[in-house]
């Protein structure tokens, strides 16, 4: 299982992450997701990998962006 981490810029509160969360676990694939609000990192584990632009489409749709890479 792949585990693939990234960072989310903008959140500040728990509402934030759970709104990450939410978008990110409703993937196809997605086995589990850790958002860290301190760090902003976000960290999934898929079943098998998944395209960068999925994950940022998600979390855009959270009303979030992911740092650039």
């Amino acid at each position: 299982m792949p585990t693939t981490s990234y960072v989310v810029t903008g959140m500040t509160c728990d509402h934030c992450v759970h709104a990450v969360t939410e978008e990110v676990s409703a993937l196809d694939g997605v086995e589990d997701v850790a958002v860290d609000l301190d760090s902003g990192r976000l960290t999934v584990t898929s079943a098998a990998e998944i395209p960068y632009a999925r994950v940022a489409a998600a979390v855009d749709e959270a009303g979030y962006a992911l740092a650039p890479a």
